[in-house]
This record gives structure tokens, C-alpha cells and sequence, in this order.
């Protein structure tokens, strides 16, 4: 831990100049309390930095919730063993490619994909959806995205996955990371909009743009209140629904129902009131875990390297909060400047995942060490299961 500012403390050991001054930039707001908790996977993002938690009192800042409102991670420990799975899918002439492409054939990918129709359980969920919006939120989804309710169920792109993990025993997990998609990011773009006019307006200064902020109190700030806590709800229904999908693509390869051991899931981009330091106060997670005492938790790896399965400790400075992965270390343009197929390919070594240089600006290289973040949140979690991945299962 580091004191960067009277308002600003640091876990981060890895820390680029321009990603320390945007968060001197956002400790600075004077609605902050008590100070801005800097997790070791911190890096440069859009006007509050990724892997940062912000306590406001009285005002909040749509920008460091982000832009993919609840993004975050589920994972399910299966009664399967690494034997099991290979044995049962090798009975029938199968291998772990079939699972993969049964995956992808069943979870829409990529950015914009969607379900066809909206069946099954998805019709439920959606059901529940827009009752929460109607009735509790008082808002149509559909004026930010017409597709809304035919997304639930996929996963996007970029650093979305779909992965078939082993623990240290060789047990299978299963382990997701996904968001809102396309509705939850227009609503994000929609409030950074409206917190920048209004500043516009009253001829407020800032140091960045995208702190733009709501004052607590006004029909803005309660607007986007609603609407960013219903788009967390889709989030998290969006993986359940993704999930209970690959459970069932799994079913399907052993050919014999999946127990659910345990199951585990968590926003790493949200907002929600805790108490701190004697006062309660909104604190935005961008980027970073919940990790109050005993709270389970999800921090993945970057492609091809390990995740954790973590409890955590309920730290008091870092506002009982973790890292939520990697965090970049080479921006998208960058890595694909800089890395090539071959070396994407030895870094996969040994697990199914598509072939494609669509994939280059998510080589594991462009990520800081997950070892080192980890070792940075000594203090913030504690380790309770270490996982590698032996399928992925990315969108374009």
C-alpha cells in the first residue's frame, strides 16, 4: 500500500504515470470521501481510472461506473473432475473442441450478437426485467435499446469469455465475464451526457470532462440512479442466463446431468451505498470487487493465464474492495502492433480456444502478471481455489 495524495491510496506496484495522474485527477473532486482506493490492476480508463473505487457523498459520476454498467464474473464448481470430463466425452467420440463449439453455438458472441428469439428462460427473466423497470425504476429499457431483451443470454467481446476451468484437485469450473452489453452501455453514455451538459450549463470546471458528476437530490441524479441499478440486475441475469446455458452445453458433452457444487458471482462495475470511515456514501466500483469480510469473489486472469476464486478480508482502506483481473498493460492498438499469431498461440498452449488473429489484442502479454496483482491484493483477499482454463471462449 502506497500513499499517493491525502486522497488518493495505491495497491497498484505496477502503475503508469498517466494512470496515477487520473486518479490525482479524480481524488481531487470535493465530493470524495474519505479517499480513492487505487487496486493493483489500475490502468488508464475513461475519466475515472479502471481499477479504482470512489467513495462520493452527496454526488456521483457516471464515468467512474463506466461504460459497461455490472460487468462482472460467475462461476459454478461442478461434481466433475478433469477425468470425467475427458473420459465421458471420449466414450462418445467427442473432444474438448465439440464442447467448445457447442458453446458457441449455443451463447451468442461477439459485439451486437443476439438470440434469435426470446425463448425459454430468457422469456422469464425478461419478464422480471421489465417489471423492474416499469414498476420499481419507472423507465422503458427500449428507448435506450430495442434489442434489449433478445441480448440477455450473450456475451459480447473484447475481454469476454466464456471458460471451462480445473482447480488445484482437478475439479471443472465453469467461469464467465460479461455485462449489460449494448442496453446497459447506452444508458452509461446517455448519464455521462447529461452530467457533462449540465456542468456545461452551470459553467463548472473540471479536470476532466468525464467527471462530470449529478448532485444527489435532483431528478437527474435519481434517473440515473434507477436506471444503472436496473442495468446491474440485467447484468447479473445476463450471466445466469449465459451460464445455465454452458452448464447445459456440459450436460450435454457427458451426457448425464452437472451437479452445482457452488456457485459464485459478482459486479466489478457498479455502484452501490456502504458505510465508510463512519459515513455512508456512494462508492463506485470500476473495476475493482466487493471484499468485505467473508464476501466470496471472482478476479480473472487475462486469456491463457490462471484465475482465483477469493474470500475477502475487509480491508479498511482499500474500502473493502479488490481487484477485479489483470488490467491492461498495452492498449488494444498497441498489443496488436506489437505481439504476433505465433506468439498468441504459445501462450494458449494446451487449451481449446478459437484460432483466430481476431484475438491478438487479448494476448495474456498485454496484461499485467496476474501473479504480481495478486500479490499486490495479499492484504484484500485471501486465495481459496487457483484456476487455469482448458477451454475459451471468446467473441470477435
Amino acid at each position: 500500500m502506497e500513499r499517493l495524495s491525502d486522497k488518493l491510496i495505491s495497491w497498484a506496484s505496477l502503475l503508469e504515470e498517466q494512470t496515477r495522474q487520473q486518479a490525482l485527477r479524480t481524488a481531487q473532486m470535493p465530493f470524495v470521501h474519505p479517499h480513492v482506493a487505487l487496486m493493483p490492476d489500475a490502468h488508464l480508463g475513461k475519466g475515472a481510472t479502471v481499477g479504482s473505487v470512489i467513495p462520493t457523498d452527496g454526488a456521483i459520476m457516471p464515468a467512474a461506473v463506466g461504460v459497461d454498467i455490472g460487468c462482472g464474473m460467475a462461476a459454478v464448481l461442478t461434481g466433475l473432475t478433469h477425468e470425467d470430463l475427458l473420459g465421458a466425452g471420449a466414450a462418445r467420440g467427442l473432444t474438448l473442441a465439440d464442447l467448445r463449439l457447442d458453446i458457441e453455438r449455443t451463447v451468442p458472441l461477439s459485439a451486437g450478437a443476439a438470440n434469435e428469439k426470446v425463448t425459454g428462460s430468457v422469456r422469464a427473466r425478461v419478464a422480471r426485467l421489465e417489471g423492474l423497470a416499469r414498476e420499481e425504476h419507472g423507465f422503458e429499457p427500449s428507448r435506450y435499446h430495442r434489442r434489449w431483451r433478445h441480448q440477455l443470454g450473450s456475451l459480447g467481446s473484447g475481454n469476454h469469455f466464456i471458460e471451462v476451468c480445473l482447480d488445484e484437485q482437478d475439479r471443472v469450473w465453469l467461469f464467465l465475464h460479461s455485462g449489460s452489453r449494448g442496453v446497459g452501455n447506452k444508458i452509461a453514455q446517455h448519464h455521462i451526457h447529461v452530467a457533462q451538459q449540465l456542468m456545461r450549463s452551470r459553467g463548472v470546471t473540471l479536470p476532466d470532462r468525464d467527471l462530470a458528476y449529478l448532485e444527489e437530490g435532483t431528478e437527474a441524479f435519481d434517473r440515473y440512479i434507477a436506471e444503472m441499478t436496473w442495468a446491474q440486475e440485467y447484468a447479473r441475469e445476463n450471466r445466469a442466463e449465459m451460464m445455465d446455458r454452458v452448464v447445459a452445453a456440459v450436460e450435454r458433452f457427458v451426457d448425464a446431468p452437472v451437479e452445482r457444487l457452488q456457485e459464485a458471482s459478482c459486479h466489478h462495475n457498479y455502484t452501490t451505498r456502504e458505510e465508510h470511515y463512519g459515513r455512508e456514501v456512494w462508492l463506485s466500483r470500476k473495476g475493482a470487487i466487493d471484499a468485505h469480510a467473508g464476501v466470496w469473489g471472482l478476479i480473472p486472469g487475462s486469456m491463457g493465464t490462471r484465475s482465483y476464486v477469493v474470500v475477502g478480508t475487509g480491508n479498511r482502506e482499500s474500502l473493502c474492495s479488490a481487484p477485479h483481473g489483470a488490467g491492461r498493460e498495452f492498449s488494444r492498438s498497441r498489443a496488436r502492433r506489437t505481439f504476433t499469431f505465433a506468439q498468441l498461440e504459445e501462450a494458449m498452449a494446451g487449451i481449446e480456444y478459437r484460432r483466430t488473429e481476431a484475438f491478438l489484442d487479448e494476448i495474456p502479454a498485454a496484461y499485467k502478471p496476474i501473479d504480481v496483482v495478486m500479490r499486490d491484493a495479499a492484504d484484500l483477499v485471501e486465495v481459496r481455489h487457483e484456476l487455469r482454463q482448458i477451454v475459451n471462449v471468446k467473441g470477435d
